[in-house]
């Protein structure tokens, strides 16, 4: 009976679950607080918990100084299409703004850095070497490659972990269950900049000030992305019909009916990026 005793305890170590997976401070510092995935539940029914008001790309801290941001920063500006890369700063800037206006009661514990490398990372599997490198939908190849970039890139486990969570799941619209913060900020960030609707969030144009909207765009001008995006969305589709982008019915033609931001469509006379 010792010896079995004594035995059990040897695996005590390999059976113990690692403080970081369990602490409280990097379940909200990564963004894993559970929210419904049903947008309009987030705000009771509404657009939004706290009327936007003007905000301005200066005004909103991008985690430029965290070292993995800058190497992550520096990848997907090397291999992302000046379209591409400026989606995915606005969406850190929208997605930075409802935080910051819609959840201020998380602004001090929730990770900027975590929400950049998301923002930097979440189309990653839409450049044409990671569309053909796999036939898994480009939201989870992305989300796999982005996570082991990001560890390589001296992330930590935890954070790599929500990162790819929630790029996996940054299209995954539905009315049943839950989604994390990260994942829901995301994903109401990526939606307004790509189509400006949402079937579950009534007015989502609303949800960010007209001002922010368009400083924003002023900084990292849309060169067409709407085109760019839709043409992506019907390639996935064209060579990968089983891919999860079938999940919102008539894609392509609902990012090419954007009537919020077609407005901003050509204009490329702006300053440019600045990050």
């Amino acid at each position: 009976m010792k010896v079995l005793v004594y035995q059990l305890l040897m695996f005590v170590p390999l059976l113990t679950i690692p403080e970081s997976v369990t602490a409280c401070d990097d379940i909200k510092l990564n963004g894993w607080t559970a929210v419904p995935i049903n947008a309009s539940q987030l705000f009771n029914g509404q657009t939004y918990n706290h009327v936007p008001s003007a905000l301005k790309v200066r005004d909103m801290q991008f985690p430029a100084d965290d070292p993995v941001v800058q190497q992550v920063q520096h990848y997907v500006r090397e291999r992302f299409p000046r379209e591409t890369y400026n989606h995915s700063m606005r969406s850190y800037y929208y997605a930075s703004a409802i935080v910051r206006q819609q959840f201020p009661e998380v602004v001090d514990s929730f990770s900027l850095s975590t929400l950049a490398m998301t923002a930097l990372l979440h189309d990653l599997g839409t450049t044409d070497e990671n569309m053909a490198a796999s036939h898994m939908s480009f939201e989870f190849y992305g989300a796999l490659k982005a996570a082991t970039i990001l560890e390589k890139f001296g992330a930590s486990h935890d954070q790599a972990d929500a990162v790819c969570e929630a790029i996996i799941r940054h299209q995954d619209l539905g009315t049943e269950g839950n989604i994390t913060f990260l994942g829901q900020v995301i994903q109401l960030a990526t939606i307004f900049d790509n189509v400006s609707d949402h079937p579950y969030l009534p007015d989502i144009k609303n949800l960010i000030h007209i001002e922010t909207r368009e400083d924003v765009i002023q900084a990292f001008p849309r060169f067409g992305w709407l085109g760019c995006f839709a043409k992506t969305v019907q390639q996935e589709i064209s060579t990968k019909p089983w891919s999860h982008t079938t999940h919102i019915p008539n894609f392509d033609q609902k990012i090419l009916g954007n009537s919020l931001m077609k407005q901003y469509e050509c204009k490329s006379d702006a300053g440019g990026a600045i990050s």
